[in-house]
Formats: structure tokens, C-alpha cells, sequence
């Protein structure tokens, strides 16, 4: 991986960070999570006329993304319910990098050194290790944990998904284009249904710094996305994870939350792992 390709991964995974607070600080993360997402698909679909569609072996992999991304906002919803966002983040994150460095020789063909395999290791063990790291209380709310973790494998699986339908695709932009443009229509109608009777009232509350966060989280996944057509991708995959050392400083510093030494000790490791993960044989 280029120092550009590298750097670029590193901006997208602050910028990831930066939206994943928004939704945990919201007063209704659903709400939230649908106008970052319709925001992006927004300012995506005005951009579809001037680019052709993905060419049409790209499209199975790219509706598929359009269920994952939808369930992994669910998930995500779900997780910051229950969980610290230093805690649900570094695991949701943190698993994805094993997942796919698991299964990109499967999927995709690229098979991984001996040193990645242990970065896969190490992230797994830190993990294991943020799991059981409480908040402010001694007991930790398991459902946080769980669906932080479900999250991590959605991420897992769309990052797959996505690395074979945008090199499949013909044209990156387009494919880029296409998928956030789809992708809020799931998470929109099913909060139209759930929060009708709230939805402008949570807008008034939250809704531009929401709106903020899905261009934040549309420029994001557009960078992860061109580096997956110009990079393998474990080591991207890998890479951008080390945004849970930046979500659990926020979590610690903007949002009160504590970063005691297990903690930071099992962000450290992630980050460890993710960094042999990008290690090139």
C-alpha cells in the first residue's frame, strides 16, 4: 500500500470516528443514523447523471451492500443503545479487520503473510479483552457488547462485498455513486414507520449536525471504497480500524467516559494487530 493510498485511510477513519460520536450523543440515534445516511444518498444521487451505471456483474454485490449497510445501522443503533462508544466502537471496528483477513483468500484471492495472520490474532485478543471492560458501573450491559460485535461481522461482510463489486464494477465513482445513493431507502422508510409521530421533532434537535455527519460519512467510506480499487484489501481493511484508538479518546475526552488502564491497554493491542495486518509480505 502507497503512502497516498495509506494516508487517505487514515483521514477517511477520523472522519468515521467524527460521525460514529454524532449518532452516539444523539437524543434518537435511529433518526440520526437516517439522515446521515440520506444526506450522503442525497448528494450522491444528484451526481448520477453525469457518471454510467456500474456494469451489470457489479450489481448483485452492490444491492447485496445495500442490505448489509442497512443491517449494520441497525446493529450499530442498537450497540451505542446499550454500550460507551470507547467500548462498542473498538469492538465493532476491531472485529471486522479478523473477518476479513479470514476470509479475503476465500473471497477474493489474496492470501496473507504469517505476520498479518497475526495481526488478525492480536485484534481478536484485544477484543476479547474490550469485552469485558466495563463503563462507570461494574456490570456491563451484554447486549452492547453483542451487537457490537454482530456489527463487526456486518462490516466485515460489506467490506468483502464491496472490494468484489467495485472491481467488478467498470468504474469506481460509479459504483461509489450508486451504492450510497441506494443504501438509505431501507433505514429511511422503516424510521418513517417507527418514528412518524417524533421524526421532526428529532430533526429540529439533531438534524444538522446529522446532516454534517453524512457528508462526513459518505467522503469516508468513498475514500475506503477508491482504496480497495487501488490496494489489497485486509491491509485496507486493517487500516482504517485504527479509528478505535480515536473514538476512545473522544469517548474519554468530549463524552465523560472512562479510558482506565484496561481499556487503554486493549485499544493498544487492536491497534498492534491492525498494524502487522498491514504489514506487506
Amino acid at each position: 500500500m502507497g503512502l497516498d493510498v495509506a494516508a487517505l485511510v487514515l483521514v477517511a477513519a477520523a472522519l468515521h470516528a467524527t460521525w460514529n460520536t454524532f449518532i452516539k450523543v444523539s437524543g434518537d440515534s435511529l433518526v440520526t443514523s437516517a439522515v446521515i445516511m440520506a444526506t450522503g444518498s442525497s448528494l450522491c444521487a444528484l451526481a448520477l447523471p453525469w457518471v454510467p451505471p456500474p456494469a451489470p456483474e457489479s450489481w448483485p454485490f452492490l444491492l447485496a451492500s445495500v442490505a448489509i449497510h442497512n443491517v449494520y445501522f441497525g446493529l450499530l443503533v442498537l450497540a451505542y443503545r446499550f454500550g460507551d462508544l470507547s467500548q462498542v466502537y473498538p469492538i465493532a471496528r476491531g472485529t471486522s479487520p479478523a473477518i476479513v483477513a479470514v476470509f479475503s483468500g476465500i473471497v477474493i484471492g489474496e492470501t496473507l503473510a504469517w505476520v498479518q495472520l497475526a495481526g488478525a490474532l492480536l485484534v481478536a485478543l484485544g477484543i476479547g479483552s474490550l469485552a469485558g471492560v466495563g463503563s462507570d458501573r461494574r456490570h456491563v450491559d451484554e447486549r452492547g457488547v453483542i451487537y457490537a460485535f454482530l456489527c463487526g461481522l456486518s462490516i466485515g461482510a460489506f467490506a468483502l462485498v464491496d472490494a468484489v463489486g467495485v472491481r467488478k464494477s467498470g468504474g469506481v465513482f460509479s459504483f461509489i455513486l450508486w451504492l450510497t445513493a441506494l443504501e438509505c431507502l431501507p433505514i429511511v422508510a422503516f424510521t418513517l414507520v417507527r418514528r412518524w409521530g417524533r421524526v421532526r421533532a428529532s430533526i429540529a434537535e439533531s438534524g444538522p449536525r446529522a446532516a454534517f455527519g453524512g457528508v462526513l460519512a459518505a467522503s469516508a467510506y468513498a475514500t475506503i471504497l477508491w482504496a480497495y480499487d487501488n490496494a489489497p484489501v485486509a491491509p485496507v481493511a486493517a487500516l482504517r480500524e485504527t479509528s478505535v484508538v480515536m473514538a476512545a479518546l473522544i469517548g474519554a475526552l468530549r463524552l465523560g467516559e472512562p479510558f482506565g488502564l484496561r481499556r487503554v491497554i486493549a485499544a493498544v493491542v487492536v491497534v498492534c494487530g491492525v498494524v502487522l495486518l498491514n504489514r506487506v509480505s
